[in-house]
């Protein structure tokens, strides 16, 4: 069921109260339940797209082509009352039909900014690693300072902001690689996979239904959002939690086979990802098993290994591992 404007979480400093907490949680599942009617079978990354959301981060999915990546996506957005735009990324795609062009008006002799696709709350940037770096480049400042500067002037973009791309393997043709730092914005980088063969029967039957994104109701405003990301930054994280995180985050930088570790944009990523998962298990703090369930998804695309390590068949997901068990846990709870 659609929330209503007046369950909007009350607004303040302070720690999140439990009843806003519980609200939160609310409409987390709600938004779950509502995607996994298309997207059958990935509850799991289906709520890792939505920690997304609700930290305002930006989600990249990759995967082969077929597997729903495109689909999760358009369900998000459809589950929303907010505005939303889809990108078809090509290697004809110039910058500018990305974040908008300055035209000169011949009737009021003035420059006038027409802004872009990414001008809206949710951006669907559909294959994007089948543009080139030049036009993945445009993407840099947006996503990291939610603004687009374009002649001079800077223009920001609606808020919440957030970036949903797919992907290709890179080992397929017509990719281009994504460079590190656009890497480095997005919170998160999940596959979907193939589904099992119950939730595959599913799809089928429901493509014979003929129940899709379409027929998907909304769920929350774009108010609900703004509010909900607003009261996940005052979820409480113990001292002792900070230095745990820390330390995983400083793990990755340590191990061998790693050439570049976790950047400290990385530790605040798992940091925002951390309370939104305590807020949706309607926890008012954050606890050490939401930093571990967390730390391969949000830490993982961001390491670069050593080419020994690659021909080796070791991946981020596998030196993640490794950081989380040479990290001791601390015993902490909400008062730290």
């Amino acid at each position: 069921m659609p929330l209503e404007d007046q369950q909007l979480p009350a607004s303040g400093a302070g720690a999140a109260s439990q009843e806003s907490v519980a609200l939160l949680a609310q409409c987390f599942h709600a938004l779950g339940d509502n995607i996994e009617r298309v997207v059958k079978g990935k509850r799991e990354t289906v709520e890792l797209a939505l920690v997304c959301l609700f930290s305002e981060g930006h989600l990249l999915i990759e995967d082969v082509p077929g597997t729903g990546k495109t689909t999760l996506a358009r369900c998000l957005a459809a589950s929303l009352d907010a505005d939303w735009h889809r990108v078809q990324f090509t290697p004809d795609l110039l910058p500018s039909d990305i974040t908008g062009v300055t035209v000169y008006r011949q009737n009021t002799g003035a420059f006038e900014f027409l802004p872009g696709p990414v001008f809206a709350n949710i951006v669907l940037g559909d294959e994007i690693n089948r543009a080139s770096p030049k036009t993945q480049s445009a993407l840099l400042e947006v996503m990291e300072e939610r603004q687009v500067t374009a002649d001079g002037s800077t223009h920001a973009v609606p808020r919440p902001f957030m970036v949903i791309a797919t992907q290709n393997p890179v080992d397929m043709g017509g990719t281009y690689p994504l460079p590190e730092a656009q890497l480095d914005r997005f919170l998160m980088q999940v596959t979907l996979g193939y589904p099992d063969h119950a939730s595959e029967v599913a799809v089928l039957s429901g493509a014979a239904d003929q129940s899709g994104v379409e027929q998907l109701p909304t769920i929350a405003t774009d108010r609900h959002i703004a509010e909900f990301v607003r009261l996940a930054r005052r979820i409480q994280v113990a001292p002792r939690l900070y230095d745990y995180l820390v330390r995983v985050v400083a793990a990755t930088r340590e191990l061998p086979e790693v050439r570049l570790g976790a950047s400290p944009r990385g530790s605040v990523a798992l940091l925002r990802a951390v309370r939104v998962r305590a807020a949706s298990q309607g926890r008012t703090y954050a606890l050490p098993e939401d930093v571990k369930a967390l730390a391969r998804p949000v830490l993982a695309h961001r390491l670069i290994l050593t080419p020994e390590a690659e021909l080796s068949g070791r991946s981020g997901a596998d030196v993640i591992a490794e950081a989380l068990a040479t990290v001791p846990v601390p015993q902490t709870g909400a008062a730290g």
